[in-house]
């Protein structure tokens, strides 16, 4: 594959094959970050936040296998190769949940909405997209470095299975305990081992993650090219890809572009599936500049706490990061607050 396609398309076609799983996971699946946490706090029904544990502990688990079999090397990646900051974690998570519940949608969810003709979203992933890069590595990109330092090639643990193997427990030991308790968590309840679906998409969610930790080690290690080790995330790959569409000519495909077009692809092949395809724009301009906003605090937020309701959410989980747990926490409080605005206000009950 490699000879055929060069190793920068290839990342990017195992970026687009897990896109597609994903993008289908939300169009066919429900898989939805902000739909998971409304229907918990507003419908009485935490099942797809359940999928949320499904797909988590499938990714640990899968993760931890390949780990144990040499196929992936999880200290090489950005969760647990950079020095984790915590208050960055906090605020970014925070910044987040309150910008996604804003738009209505995080990156991921946006990408799969506009698969299924919301060209609103399409608003949502320009605007996500360059203020991520406007911190990332824009104006912004000192004043984030000088405010929370970021330090490489870690020397310590920045994950519990690091920690629990240096005193003496295997990885896989401590990925199967990890992920088997998250699967039992999810399963609990009745009505969700009653749900096939949801736990069929759950679990192709958690492939999806591992797929791309496998792939892209692959490529690194056999390849000649340096090639990051990373899975998906929808903040600055959203950035990159807006980059690589205006400077294809002289720029290589990645992983993160690959992705990015996978899911668009994955959930308009879903919603053609499902009958659900259609054009949608908004009529309401103050329901517009709400979503704008709530995309311009997602960027930076995702920025800073190095990854979104994805790529912290799954992905850092995968490798059972310090920061993912944190992230994941701080990003629920922050939906739950920006909800609450938005349902309820922030008025006394009279």
């Amino acid at each position: 594959m490699l000879e055929t396609l060069g190793e920068a398309n290839t990342v990017a076609f195992f970026g687009l094959l897990g896109g597609i799983a994903l993008g289908l996971a939300a169009r066919v699946g429900r898989f939805c970050t902000l739909g998971a946490i409304e229907d918990a706090l507003y419908g009485g029904d935490d099942r797809r936040l359940r999928m949320w544990g499904i797909a988590i502990g499938v990714a640990i688990i899968g993760t931890h296998l390949a780990i144990s079999v040499d196929l992936f090397e999880s200290g090489e990646t950005a969760y647990l190769n950079l020095v984790w900051n915590p208050l960055a974690t906090i605020i970014g998570g925070l910044l987040f949940g309150y910008g996604m519940a804003l738009s209505g949608n995080c990156g991921y969810g946006a990408l799969a909405r506009l698969g299924g003709g919301d060209l609103r979203s399409f608003v949502i992933v320009l605007v996500m997209g360059l203020s991520a890069y406007f911190v990332m590595s824009g104006p912004l990109a000192h004043a984030r470095v000088w405010l929370f330092p970021v330090e490489t090639d870690a020397t310590s643990s920045q994950g519990f299975s690091q920690f629990f193997s240096t005193v003496g427990v295997s990885p896989l030991v401590t990925g199967l305990a990890a992920g088997g308790a998250l699967l039992l968590l999810a399963l609990s309840k009745a009505d969700m081992r009653s749900s096939p679906l949801y736990i069929f998409w759950g679990a192709v969610v958690g492939l999806a993650i591992v797929s791309g930790w496998l792939g892209t080690f692959w490529v690194a290690e056999v390849g000649f090219e340096a090639e990051p080790i990373e899975t998906h995330t929808f903040a600055a790959p959203i950035g990159d890809t807006i980059f690589y569409s205006m400077t294809a000519s002289g720029n290589a495909l990645s992983f993160s572009v690959g992705s990015v077009v996978g899911v668009v692809l994955g959930a308009a092949l879903g919603s053609y599936s499902k009958g659900h395809f259609r054009w949608e724009a908004c009529e309401d301009p103050r329901e517009l500049r709400r979503q704008i906003l709530g995309a311009a605090f997602m960027g930076p937020g995702a920025i800073l706490a190095v990854g979104c309701s994805v790529g912290q959410g799954i992905s850092a989980f995968s490798v059972l990061a310090y920061s993912a747990p944190v992230a994941f926490a701080a990003i629920f409080a922050g939906a739950m607050l920006g909800l609450k605005q938005l349902i309820t206000g922030f008025a006394p009950a009279e």
